[in-house]
């Protein structure tokens, strides 16, 4: 039913590798080009636009009290996605630098560049052209690119081919959903929005699941681990980020404070999509992304479990405190904490045991069998049915096709002297 992956990657060689290599320099000098030179448009438009004149007294008095100004605010606003953008150009630099050769890998560059250069962060080139009209439609045709070409990555990532085989007439229905998108914005063509858009992004993960189940080999699984994990955090914080932007850090009460700090973790969150598929493409410590996706699992839950219960035993204490006392007391913050401190190995145990059982079973069941025969080796006598029993361990926990043991002579003998 599918074909496992193993042939070796496509590569270009000789004059397509310096077509190619050319062009992706050309490329990636003109993304950076157009950002740099957007700089100061980007921060004059932010100046113009500034919200502190919709700020009320005391929020712009709290702002100037932590020794921020208006130029101050522009100047960052513009930096962070600019930042971000030398983190997609320098991580690709680093991919084409060492796998040019290999399609997929240049492919790769490619993307990070225009998606990180040109789509993600596009308030900059698009200042740049709202200065020069004549540069709207090369920024508009690299925004299109970059959009287009991070849905294809997905579809074709980690051996460069469409799979399944209809995800190629999905890239070929999102090149033509983003052109009225980017180049018609608001027409009535402009259909890439609400649950088409959610669609497309399932679009992505149905692929990546189907080709890691049923079509890649070890390697290109862990590949895929690595780029999951990169984009699963990067969406897990951004969606935290829109909760606590709703209750915590809103806008509407802290005001450009806000926006900064938004802002900050947003991109920061973001640039966790580029450093995955760096690992995974370049392919150093492969095999860690299963470390760093229990440890991942484990602490993130552990952290989100001990704050419920900091919180609740505060705000339940506190209420206790008032209902008897009439007044809240900082015993309540003393006794949560310390009640934090004493559960926190018990959960973390608890939590990774859970996270071995339920995402590593197998390897959970193996360190259970190594354990066991560990403790059994130290009462056994008898060698044949030591030997059995190691059989029967290996068997278990590495499966391999066949398994057998051999003693030396010399060992029988001995054996049978004994």
């Amino acid at each position: 039913m599918s074909a496992r992956t193993t042939q070796p990657a496509a590569t270009l060689r000789g004059r397509w590798l310096l077509l190619a290599r050319a062009a992706w320099v050309a490329l990636t000098a003109i993304v950076v080009g157009f950002q740099v030179a957007g700089v100061p448009y980007a921060y004059a438009h932010v100046i113009n636009t500034s919200m502190f004149d919709r700020l009320t007294p005391e929020q712009l008095r709290a702002f100037e009290n932590l020794g921020l100004t208006s130029e101050f605010y522009a100047a960052y606003t513009v930096a962070v996605p600019v930042v971000t953008m030398l983190v997609f150009t320098a991580i690709a630099t680093v991919i084409f630098w060492r796998r040019s050769e290999d399609r997929m890998a240049l492919f790769g560059a490619f993307m990070l560049v225009v998606f990180g250069g040109a789509a993600l962060t596009s308030e900059t080139p698009q200042a740049l052209a709202g200065a020069h009209p004549t540069l709207l439609f090369p920024v508009r045709l690299l925004d299109y690119l970059g959009q287009v070409s991070f849905c294809i990555f997905f579809y074709v990532f980690p051996n460069g081919r469409f799979v399944p085989r209809w995800t190629r007439w999905l890239a070929v229905a999102v090149a033509l959903l983003w052109l009225p998108d980017i180049f018609f914005p608001g027409s009535s063509l402009d259909l890439l929005s609400g649950p088409l858009f959610l669609g497309i992004l399932g679009s992505l993960v149905v692929a990546q699941v189907y080709r890691y189940r049923w079509v890649s080999d070890p390697v290109e699984r862990q590949q895929t681990k690595w780029v999951v994990f990169g984009v699963a955090v990067a969406l897990v914080g951004f969606a935290t980020l829109l909760i606590l932007g709703g209750f915590v850090l809103s806008p509407k009460s802290m005001g450009p404070l806000a926006n900064m700090v938004g802002e900050t973790f947003v991109y920061g969150f973001i640039t966790l999509i580029p450093l995955s598929i760096g690992a995974a493409i370049l392919r150093s410590g492969l095999y860690e992304i299963d470390i760093i996706i229990n440890r991942a699992l484990v602490y993130g839950s552990l952290t989100a479990m001990l704050a419920l219960i900091y919180v609740g035993g505060v705000i339940g204490m506190q209420a206790a405190f008032r209902a008897i006392t009439g007044q809240g007391s900082t015993l309540a913050v003393v006794a949560s904490t310390l009640a934090i401190a004493a559960l926190f190995n018990p959960l973390r145990r608890g939590v990774q045991a859970f996270v071995d059982r339920r995402f590593y079973r197998r390897k959970y069941d193996a360190r259970k069998t190594l354990e066991a025969f560990s403790a059994k080796l130290r009462d056994e006598t008898d060698l044949d049915a030591l030997s059995d029993d190691l059989v029967g361990v290996v068997r278990e926990t590495m499966q391999p096709a066949h398994v057998s043991l051999w003693l030396r002579p010399e060992t029988a003998r001995k054996r049978g002297r004994a």
